[in-house]
């Protein structure tokens, strides 16, 4: 007499499992939006890349003996003339210089934004607030609208 057969076999176990995950790994970009984070991460390694290039921009002034005061006065760095008020990059152009920005950052008035952003206007991005007599240059990272 033959037995009859209960169950699946390891084979056939081990195929179905292997199928699901095939199936996932498929479907889950389309449920998952990393796109996000990226454009969040891009964001704040900007906003350390202009804290490093100003530090350098500061070390090169102190160095010259320059750009102490409040007066601007221009920093010769990798052939670019940077200028310099209280030792650091007087505006966002000045530092953008030093910079090399990614084709997916736009520079608009004191701001470095990111060009995917999800929304039309959002300010997924870095302002850059100039140095005073007081305080150093303040770095205001927006990573909300990414």
């Amino acid at each position: 007499m033959k037995m009859a057969q209960r169950g699946f076999t390891l084979v056939e176990l081990v195929i179905v499992i292997v199928i699901l995950g095939i199936l996932s790994a498929t479907a889950l970009p389309k449920f998952v939006d990393l796109g996000t984070d990226a454009r969040a991460a891009v964001v704040k390694a900007t906003e350390g890349a202009m804290r490093a290039a100003n530090g350098i921009v500061y070390a090169k002034a102190a160095a010259a003996n320059l750009g102490q005061g409040a007066t601007v006065q221009n920093v010769t760095i990798a052939g670019q003339n940077v200028s310099v008020r209280y030792g650091y990059a007087a505006n966002l152009a000045a530092l953008r210089l030093v910079m090399d920005l990614s084709s997916e950052l736009t520079v608009a008035a004191q701001v470095v934004r990111h060009t995917g952003a999800k929304t039309v206007g959002a300010t997924c991005g870095v302002t850059y607030g100039a140095p005073t007599a007081t305080l150093p240059p303040t770095y205001t990272t927006n990573v909300s609208t990414c």
